[in-house]
């Protein structure tokens, strides 16, 4: 299964790690989707950044 992350909002006064974990996950501006595979790894960045972005399930 993929899922598509879209950051919605910004890393600015965020910690470091944080904008990090954005940039890992190819994420580098606003409103900018990326698709990956729904795996462990992914997940897990997906949940230190759960507060800036929005996930959506694709089938």
């Amino acid at each position: 299964m993929k899922i598509k992350i879209t950051q919605i909002r910004s890393t600015i006064g965020r910690i470091e790690n944080q904008g990090r974990v954005l940039k890992a996950l190819g994420i580098h501006r606003m409103h900018q989707s990326v698709v990956h595979e729904d795996s462990p790894v992914i997940m897990g960045m997906v949940n230190k950044v759960r507060h800036l972005i929005k996930l959506e399930k694709l089938s």
